[in-house]
């Protein structure tokens, strides 16, 4: 993951191992929580996705928290899969604060680092194609830790504490003053900074801060940021007419992590009727967050409402407003009791809820009613959260709506015994198929109270139709895993679990996930792999170990798209157990889509089959520069793989070729590679080409990018 702070975008590279499956980046704050998310699905290649940049997704995509953050130092930027985390960068505390200064042929940059950054994996940069063009030969200039140190048309340091602490300075001495010159008025000055370099010396957990960068919204049609559109406003607005008078409720709104707190609500009233270009308008304040309703006095019983709430902060009021139509009431609430009375061997928290929202609720201990003619009676108790019930107890309940429409008395039960039982356990792991068997895991759970001892666990089977069979017993609270057998082939169960102690069962554990247990013949195709493309063909071997040996036969076949299919690999030994095939150096019109192949295993006359997926995993190509002039055109850029040999196209990424060049190893401080390819006179044409693609025969594709004109 590369975060730029300035821009509010992040770009997601790698994760080849997860194309086609759905990840969930999120922005949390230390101290506040989640302030921004996304969800994207992961394709094929460089970039997997990103967020906040043309071409990508919004933040708010798929998560319903629609803000763009404020990323700032010390967020951390994650990627989960399924709710399950797979990988964390933390936003870098550096960046330029000052514009670059040039005397003569020497430039200066300067810029913030905070106590937390590793000095040594920094690094600054200045960005412009037209380097290129001067002894510079690249599109960025780069100053890393240490004293000055030559590089191709210029020397640079990177050197810190000179002007205080948390300080550092970039100082560039350019052979030729052209260069100079571009760098000093050049708008790409950065600061990067990375959290780890891993054992190919790729930068891990990169933060990329650009001076001069607007954050916020980068594309149309995304959320604006977190202070765009005042605080967030309150939903589920109803209003009621009452007597005369309305009485609003809403749910209170929750501020967006990281913007100033909601200190309130303006509630309004606005009459429909107009007189001359005049509406009557009535409302009131209100200074609580916490706040969920108020009552509008002084309205005339004859005209008809507008009601509109507002959420207030120091930043000001939502906007638009939530919005609501008085309306006349005549329909009672009913209330739900959970858990709705009966035995427990522990106390138990009663919630009681309304069907309609402003609903006063009263409850009694001694069975009378709590209202009468849609009002409380003495002695009712108002309902304000969850009751604790310690006790035998019976409660005798019923709510009255905003209009004063009153529910039904109902009236529950209570018995707790105060014999404590176990908690419930939680299943662990990947449950494990056998041959009608079903290997299950949980954590041991709290035994009820000190002194107590968990004795057994009973399992429970279930298919999409319900309970299957009598659960399985397992005595000892040490035993904590059970191969459930006598389940039937080739059907998905779920298990749960509960613990017991003398006092008897605990509660019944979450449902597992699905899992289809083997039936007498199997047919397994092994893990899904991730295989990186080379610069020569590379074999790859796929492995049927696990499926059924006695009286099988075996046949291997690719899934493909079509007769056409460009994907198309030739499968030796495709009968046995373990096949091979070999994955080319890439070419147009190849892609980099999983592979697909199905194992079919036949006994008699029983057929399984199960399938496994190959994912190319192909170098990381750019197009850094594309710059024509009659009769001299070139097209440079990088690749995290040395040795490659990179097509250069025009007319789209099947269209003529240009040329062929091989990627190099980039001269120090940089790391991969790099290739360069310059066309003359005839070969460059008299016309600039519009826009170019790349493909690599390593797989990576990069494009359309524009040839610009020097």
């Amino acid at each position: 993951m590369v975060v730029f702070p300035d821009r509010d975008f992040v770009t997601i590279e790698g994760y080849q191992d997860k194309i086609g499956e759905t990840a969930t980046v999120e922005v949390t704050r230390p101290g506040v929580g989640v302030v921004g998310s996304a969800q994207s699905v992961v394709a094929a290649g460089d970039v997997a996705f990103e967020i906040n940049h043309p071409g990508g997704v919004c933040w708010g995509a798929g998560t319903r928290l629609n803000v763009t953050p404020d990323i700032q130092p010390g967020d951390a930027v994650s990627i989960k899969f399924g709710g399950v985390e797979a990988g964390t960068t933390t936003v870098q505390d550096t960046y330029v604060n000052a514009t670059s200064v040039r005397d003569g042929n020497k430039v200066t940059v300067k810029g913030h680092v905070g106590g937390g950054v590793n000095k040594d994996q920094m690094e600054q940069r200045i960005i412009d194609p037209a380097f290129k063009d001067t002894t510079v030969g690249r599109r960025d200039v780069r100053a890393a830790p240490g004293p000055l140190t030559a590089d191709d048309g210029y020397r640079s340091s990177l050197e810190f504490g000179l002007d205080g602490p948390d300080t550092f300075t970039a100082t560039y001495e350019f052979d030729e003053l052209a260069a100079a010159e571009l760098a000093a008025a050049a708008g790409g000055a950065r600061s990067m900074a990375w959290q780890e370099q891993d054992a190919d010396a790729n930068r891990q957990g990169l933060t990329i801060a650009e001076f001069g960068e607007l954050g916020g919204p980068g594309m149309g049609g995304c959320p604006n940021g977190p202070l765009g559109s005042g605080p967030v406003g309150p939903t589920d607005v109803k209003a009621a007419k009452v007597n005369g008078e309305l009485k609003v409720n809403w749910t209170p709104a929750q501020a967006v992590p990281g913007t100033p707190a909601i200190t309130g609500y303006r509630v309004t009233a606005v009459a429909q009727t107009v007189s001359g270009n005049e509406q009557v308008e009535s409302g009131v304040r209100i200074s609580d967050q916490k706040a969920a309703s108020t009552t509008l006095k002084g309205l005339s019983a004859e005209e008809e409402y507008d009601v509109y709430v507002v959420s207030v902060s120091s930043v000001g009021e939502t906007f638009p407003a939530s919005h609501a139509l008085a309306e006349t009431d005549t329909t009672s609430p009913s209330v739900t009791a959970s858990p709705n009375g009966g035995t427990f061997s522990t106390a138990q928290d009663l919630t009681l809820e309304a069907s309609e929202q402003g609903s006063d609720i009263y409850y009694t201990l001694d069975g009378t009613d709590p209202v009468s003619g849609g009002v409380s009676v003495e002695g009712a108790t108002l309902y304000t959260g969850p009751i604790k019930v310690t006790e035998d107890s019976k409660f005798t309940f019923a709510a009255i709506d905003p209009s004063g429409n009153a529910s039904d008395k109902e009236t529950i039960e209570f018995n707790i015994t105060n014999d404590p039982v176990p908690a419930a356990p939680v299943i662990t792991g990947e449950l494990k198929a056998g041959l009608g068997t079903a290997e299950v895991s949980w954590t041991k759970p709290y035994a009820g109270a000190d002194g107590l001892t968990i004795d057994g666990y009973s399992v429970q089977a279930y298919t999409a139709s319900g309970a299957f069979g009598d659960p399985k017993k397992v005595t000892g609270g040490d035993v904590t895993t059970l191969v459930y057998d006598g389940l039937n082939g080739d059907t998905a169960y779920q298990f749960t679990v509960r613990a017991s102690n003398t006092n008897g069962d605990g509660p019944e554990s979450g449902k597992s996930a699905f899992v289809t247990v083997q039936g007498p013949v199997v047919s397994i195709a092994g893990p899904d792999q991730s295989v990186a493309r080379r610069t020569t063909a590379t074999t790859v071997s796929l492995d049927g170990t696990g499926s059924t040996t006695t009286g099988a036969t075996y046949k291997w076949e690719q899934i493909l798209t079509g007769a056409t299919d460009p994907d198309k690999v030739t499968l030796n030994a495709g009968t046995t157990l373990k096949p091979t095939f070999s994955l080319p150096v890439y070419r147009t019109p190849m892609t980099n889509n999983p592979l697909t192949f199905k194992l079919t295993v036949t006994v008699g006359t029983t057929v399984r089959t199960d399938e496994v997926k190959v994912t190319p995993v192909p170098d990381r190509v750019t197009i850094g520069q594309a710059q024509w002039k009659s009769g001299d055109m070139r097209i440079s850029g990088t690749s995290n793989v040395i040795g490659g040999i990179v097509t250069i196209r025009v007319g789209g990424p099947a269209g003529r070729v240009l040329g062929q060049v091989n990627v190099t190893a980039a001269a120090a401080p940089a790391t991969g590679g790099e290739y360069f390819l310059r066309l003359r006179n005839a070969a460059a044409g008299t016309t600039n080409p519009g826009t170019v693609w790349i493909e690599s025969t390593v797989g990576g594709t990069a494009g359309p990018v524009a040839v610009v004109n020097k």
